[in-house]
């Protein structure tokens, strides 16, 4: 996808300025960043939820979540580092939210997965009559946003939903549900270059399904022997997810740098 345009410019249907748009620009540190945030999200919240006791945890998630989400929307252009932050929390509460809806009210992850497919579903098509695309460069103004973070919860509690079903339900277990995930997550990369579907089904498509593929490999590296896991810990590998997560940024930004100070000594030759 072509880079973002950093220009306010006018709301197609409104005319007003709608502003910067407000996600990164989807490049390979946006797919690194968005898998490493879906790792730390799962094995972060069973680290919080054991430490400090789920109610605790899921509230103090739910607070971080709506303040992060609040400082995002009030920006007028995209900050990586609060984008980042809200989609973590999106993470880690999502996560909270799903295991007390299948552990605490007892529903099963099958119909959970069928009832958020079918929610996502129908958002996409209110968002699209409402604003006439789903393109994510075009996530300028409050309104467009809204849909936009609507969206991404939904991807992550499906996404959450699929990747249990698939490892507890269906006993695949962590490490060949990650590789299951592994590989469907290359179908939209490939039919994208057919021509088969177009980028902004593609993106949908990698979206959802980064978050049971980081989430399958963080638990098969932290959880139990007993469980399937490498008996890593769930505090160690959040660690060391939010150190990756950190430099995985901090080298993005200095690439985008890189391409800015290409961009204006091209400029300047012309």
């Amino acid at each position: 996808m072509a880079q973002h345009s950093t220009l306010t410019r006018p709301d197609e249907r409104t005319g007003r300025a709608a502003g910067a748009n407000k996600v990164p620009p989807v490049d390979g540190w946006f797919w690194l960043v968005k898998i490493l945030t879906t790792g730390l999200g799962e094995v972060l919240s069973d680290f919080l939820a054991r430490t400090a006791g789920p109610v605790p945890a899921v509230g103090g998630a739910g607070l971080l979540f709506v303040v992060a989400i609040v400082v995002q929307l009030r920006l007028r252009r995209c900050v990586p580092g609060v984008y980042w932050a809200v989609v973590v929390m999106v993470s880690v509460f999502g996560t909270m939210v799903a295991d007390v809806a299948h552990v605490a009210l007892g529903v099963p992850y099958a119909l959970s997965a069928g009832s958020l497919a079918v929610a996502l579903a129908a958002l996409f098509v209110l968002w699209h009559r409402v604003e006439g695309s789903l393109a994510i460069d075009r996530v300028t103004g409050l309104r467009r946003e809204l849909f936009y973070w609507a969206a991404v919860l939904l991807t992550f509690a499906l996404g959450t939903a699929v990747g249990d079903l698939t490892a507890a339900t269906l006993k695949l277990g962590y490490l060949v549900a990650g590789i299951g995930f592994a590989v469907l997550i290359a179908v939209p990369a490939l039919a994208s270059k057919a021509r088969w579907v177009g980028p902004v089904a593609g993106f949908w498509w990698a979206y959802v399904l980064t978050r049971p593929l980081g989430a399958s490999f963080a638990d098969w590296a932290g959880v139990s022997h007993e469980r399937g896991g490498l008996n890593l810990g769930t505090g160690q590998v959040s660690v060391a997810l939010a150190v990756a997560m950190a430099l995985a940024l901090a080298l993005s930004a200095r690439a985008a740098r890189a391409r800015t100070r290409r961009a204006r000594a091209g400029r300047s030759a012309a």
